[in-house]
């Protein structure tokens, strides 16, 4: 089992805080344990956005149970070197109480994402109930499946790591690395970006 936070402010700053999910058994430790475990309808709701996932997810993510979720992530024996030493999620799944979320945090870090994944829900005719990072739905129906595939396949794994490392650079303790290295900080190189263009 490998674990992370698949809900927090930003996909870079996969803080503490747990998806507000129905808690599985202690004995639930594998996505498939997982579907078990839920009342038939539930099961099926999950397990069609699953496979959803499952088909369009690039290479290099891992799916795994994640705080008592499915979820998919970059594992730790390919980038361990993490700010909470958990694996960096990309996106999850879970059955809550009233309805089920999608962790969709490439739609939350991206601006661009999210204006797609809105525009998606839009053309189809669907409302968009979403949280910080989540969309929550009661059917595979509620949602624009096609478009939802699409905006998961966007962001490779190789992709997601950089977007990670870049969001990483733009924290305090990030910049207070960079300091000990040598390196400029973020500011520092919009800076000389911003006084590189005007000499042209």
């Amino acid at each position: 089992m490998c674990r992370g936070v698949p809900g927090a402010r930003l996909p870079d700053t996969l803080r503490s805080g747990r998806p507000r999910s129905m808690k599985p058994p202690s004995n639930v430790k594998t996505p498939a344990q997982y579907l078990a475990s839920l009342p038939a309808d539930r099961a099926k709701t999950i397990a069609t956005v699953r496979a959803l996932v499952n088909k369009h997810i690039p290479p290099g993510y891992d799916e795994c149970l994640v705080w008592g979720t499915i979820g998919w992530t970059i594992p730790l024996s390919r980038y361990p070197d993490t700010y909470n030493q958990q694996p960096i999620c990309y996106v999850a799944l879970s059955s809550q109480k009233n309805f089920c979320s999608l962790y969709l945090m490439g739609a939350f870090w991206s601006a661009s994402q999210l204006e797609q994944l809105k525009a998606a829900f839009q053309a189809a005719g669907k409302k968009l109930d979403m949280g910080k990072c989540c969309v929550h739905f009661q059917s595979p129906d509620d949602l624009p499946l096609q478009a939802i595939g699409k905006l998961i396949s966007a962001i490779s794994s190789e992709k997601w790591i950089e977007m990670y490392e870049q969001s990483r650079l733009r924290t305090k303790a990030g910049q207070a690395q960079r300091s000990k290295q040598g390196a400029p900080s973020t500011t520092k190189l919009s800076a000389k970006r911003v006084r590189t263009k005007r000499r042209r």
